[in-house]
């Protein structure tokens, strides 16, 4: 029993470890976490299973708790049980979907646990997603790529694991040697910003003068459309178009940015495109950020309020002539948009985010690492436009 005791333990700490590094905002360490199913299905019981689980999700969610006492400026007990109920629903399915039987009945049960983690209601918080690492293992080979890394995972929970790691092992030696992150689109740029928390809170003349500013510098260099990140202006009024469609004149520059569009039932985190001629919001955001700004609940009792989710809206948008797919911030963290965008074949992948709240986290890091790998994959080019 002390033997087996000491293995449970190791099995958890190594979940801790892949869930710490695999998560940790490199794009080539990401193959890492595909080493969670062979540490769940090593599992001797289900409740070792459950903290295994918990292990790993915790610790590739480790920024939680930060972000939360940043957005909220609460204190941190209010961090960690956010942190530990967006856990939960990760533990719950893994562990129900544990098997008794090893080999091929607890693969089956790992397969059925991974496709309730990409599609809602789970999907919801489907983070860290071994899955995600397909696109460092296998650059450019699209959905082959995937079932490719799909079968590696699920091997990873039979007895023929040795060979899984062996395999699997090989394409990232191979990946690392021969890396190169997916190119910008020719024309585009995205245009991070240093603004903090001051972004979006309202229309600050100040603020939006530099950013047109900043729009009309890379248009000077060529640029045909260039990205701004999530909430950049603020809320979506006739005032804020009729500002950039004054501040564009003269100028064949398209932007691509966040805003807010808010009605008396809540309010849709969109992105607006814009030009001299005027601009108007083109993609819905499908997942907001659960409970900041995400919350069914209201309407349960009648009440309005909250970002709505567009579940599976608009997976495909064109942007300036292009067919884009755009991820707006949590978005990156999760399966199901990029997954749902990609059957589509977009031209180039939008991924912005207004990330001040992240400070002291590997979540933003994270969140490109996500993003470059599934461009990676399926061989798309992709923008990034951030606020920090």
């Amino acid at each position: 029993m002390h033997r087996d005791a000491l293995g449970s333990i190791g099995l958890i700490a190594g979940a801790a470890i892949v869930g710490t590094f695999g998560w940790s905002g490199e794009v080539l360490f990401l193959p890492l976490a595909l080493l969670f199913p062979l540490l769940w299905s090593r599992a001797p019981a289900r409740t070792v299973a459950a903290m295994i689980a918990a292990a790993y999700f915790l610790a590739a969610s480790r920024g939680l708790p930060v972000g939360v006492v940043n957005f909220y400026g609460s204190g941190e007990a209010c961090g960690y049980l956010l942190w530990v109920i967006a856990a939960a629903g990760f533990v719950l399915v893994h562990t129900v979907c544990w098997s008794w039987r090893s080999g091929a009945p607890r693969a089956a049960g790992y397969a059925i646990a991974s496709i309730f983690m990409i599609l809602p209601p789970f999907g919801v918080v489907g983070w860290a997603h071994p899955l995600t690492a397909a696109g460092v293992l296998f650059p450019g080979w699209g959905w082959a790529g995937l079932l490719a890394t799909a079968t590696g995972m699920l091997a990873l929970a039979t007895r023929r694991w040795p060979i899984a790691v062996i395999a699997l092992g090989g394409f990232w030696v191979w990946s690392v040697a021969c890396w190169a992150p997916p190119p910008l689109p020719e024309g585009w740029a995205g245009a991070d910003t240093p603004l903090g928390q001051s972004m979006g809170r309202g229309f600050d003349l100040e603020q939006q003068r530099l950013l047109v500013r900043a729009v009309l510098e890379k248009a000077t260099l060529g640029t045909r459309i260039v990205v701004l990140p999530e909430s950049a202006l603020g809320f979506w009024t006739p005032t804020v178009e009729r500002y950039w469609r004054t501040a564009l004149q003269g100028s064949d520059v398209t932007v691509l940015a966040g805003a807010s569009v808010v009605d008396s039932d809540g309010y849709d985190n969109v992105m607006v495109s814009m030009n001299r001629n005027g601009g108007s919001p083109i993609y819905r955001e499908r997942m907001p950020v659960p409970v900041s700004m995400w919350q069914p609940w209201p309407a349960w009792t009648g009440r309005s309020g909250g970002a709505r989710a567009n579940f599976f809206a608009n997976p495909i948008v064109d942007a300036a002539g292009s067919r884009a797919a755009p991820l707006i911030c949590y978005e990156q963290l999760i399966t199901w948009p990029i997954l749902q965008s990609m059957l589509h074949a977009p031209d180039v992948i939008i991924a912005t985010g207004n990330g001040w709240w992240t400070t002291g986290t590997s979540i933003v890091p994270i969140q490109r690492a996500s993003a470059f790998a599934w461009a990676s994959l399926f061989k798309t080019p992709v923008v990034f436009a951030f606020n920090t």
